[in-house]
Parts: structure tokens; C-alpha cells; sequence
């Protein structure tokens, strides 16, 4: 399924250590092959990309989303 999503980048040390963004109503979603100018915490963006069901991860803190665009947002 592909989404939009709009929220902060954070980065959680969970096992090894995982990205995750944070939309405005509290979902968290593991982000999967994001770029590294994506990999910076407080960013603001709108992410676009599939969610992965077929995908488990150590973290496991939310649906797991594989980003295949991104905005920054002020």
C-alpha cells in the first residue's frame, strides 16, 4: 500500500538503532532504505513510500514503510 505521510524524523536506539518518523497524530513508522539526507533527527518532512508487510525488523515499533520520495518542510 502506498502512502504519504507527514512528520518529524527521529531516531530511536532500539537494537542496533533504527529511523523513524513521527506524524502528528503519534504514529510511528520504521523507515526502511531511507537516504541519508533523511537520516537527521527533527527534520520535518512529508515522506512518500510503501508499507512493507512482509517485513520484519528488531525494532519492530511500527509499520514498516519504505520511503521512495521525501520533502523537506520548514
Amino acid at each position: 500500500m502506498s502512502i504519504s505521510v507527514t512528520g518529524v524524523i527521529e531516531h530511536k536506539g532500539i537494537g542496533p538503532g533504527t529511523w523513524a518518523l513521527v506524524t502528528e497524530s503519534g504514529e510511528t513508522y520504521e523507515l526502511k532504505d531511507a537516504p541519508g539526507e533523511l537520516k537527521k533527527a527533527e527534520l520535518k518532512v512529508k515522506v512518500e513510500g510503501q508499507v512493507r508487510d512482509d517485513v520484519m525488523t528488531f525494532a519492530m515499533i511500527g509499520p514498516v514503510l519504505q520511503v521512495k520520495s521525501f520533502e523537506l518542510l520548514d
